[in-house]
């Protein structure tokens, strides 16, 4: 079943979890005229999702073979695992990358420890510890770069 006809002109991109991270991020792609298609195994989930969105939300557990078949997993583009457990994530990410060779495939990671084992499966990674750390550092030092300019 192809959910996108058109889907050979543009990308298609399956998030799974629809918290306040999964619902932008499926908002912005869709914005930029990306086919999008988010899954979340909680309903009031899609409450996030902005009234603008035009994606597909698909109501399931991500790590059951059904759910991604009805996602049309095998012509995604992208598979983004955003949920708020990264044992959930890792496995959507396995999947998507082994069982399907998606090309892209990202997960977050609460646990920066763990980032070491998905890089070996040739998983990209986000981890909001590691990028508010980074992103803290940068702030700090450009403080002190304006001082010293000064």
């Amino acid at each position: 079943m192809k959910l996108f006809p058109n889907k050979k002109e543009k990308s298609y991109s399956i998030i799974v979890g629809c918290g306040r991270l999964g619902a932008n991020l499926a908002g912005a792609l869709y914005d930029k005229g990306a086919n999008v298609l988010i899954i979340d195994n909680n309903k009031e989930s899609f409450r996030k999702l902005s009234p603008s969105f035009g994606g597909i939300s698909l109501l399931g557990d991500a790590t059951d073979f059904f759910v991604l078949n009805e996602s049309d997993i095998k012509n995604a583009t992208a598979v983004v695992a955003v949920t708020n457990n990264d044992n959930t994530n890792i496995l959507v990410a396995q999947i998507a990358k082994e069982l399907f060779h998606i090309p892209h495939v990202i997960a977050r990671l609460y646990d920066p420890e763990r980032e070491c084992v998905y890089h070996e499966l040739g998983i990209d990674t986000i981890c909001p510890a590691v990028l508010s750390a980074k992103e803290v550092d940068r702030i700090l030092n450009m403080g002190e770069v304006t001082e010293e300019a000064i």
